[in-house]
């Protein structure tokens, strides 16, 4: 698929079937996020591939039920300390941002859903993945074949969201 046709047809999906993602759709995924910029090349992220019936239950506490009909759920972190600093502020989420991007538009490419979500209790969501506090669950979605009729919703047009200054 042509990469400005994946843009177009990447959508937030809230319902999937059950079907497993193969292993080489994965492996693909996983190397464009791989690719991904980040500030200074320090990549401080972690990805988790959440498949178990036992880790499932955990999360799912702290997330929407809907995210639970894939049969993936994937939690970008990122390192708080190994993160590109300025001030006294580590940008680790931006980093993370970049790269969960790839990923979802990677995944559209498969023919795959994704919903980014960062509307979740991270604390929360720390705890049930056991992490360490430097590991900062920034965004998380669900990953599976869609099985949501809802049409992608319109987009702003290019006069309202770009400006010559």
């Amino acid at each position: 698929m042509n990469f400005y046709d994946v843009i177009k047809t990447r959508r937030s999906v809230r319902l999937y079937h059950s079907t497993p993602v193969s292993p080489d759709k994965l492996e693909r995924i996983w190397e464009a996020v791989r690719w991904a910029p980040s500030a200074c090349n320090l990549q401080p992220w972690r990805f988790l591939l959440v498949k178990s019936d036992a880790m499932r239950a955990r999360v799912s506490r702290y997330l929407q039920p809907w995210v639970m009909t894939a049969p993936l759920i994937i939690v970008g972190l990122g390192h708080r300390k190994l993160g590109w600093r300025r001030d006294g502020q580590s940008y680790h989420e931006v980093d993370v941002a970049i790269a969960f991007e790839h990923l979802v538009l990677a995944a559209a490419a498969e023919g795959l859903g994704t919903c980014w979500i960062c509307a979740f209790d991270r604390q929360g969501m720390r705890l049930a993945l056991n992490l360490d506090e430097d590991w900062d669950p920034v965004a998380v979605t669900p990953l599976g074949y869609p099985n949501d009729p809802t049409p992608r919703p319109p987009r702003k047009t290019i006069g309202d969201i770009v400006s010559e200054v």
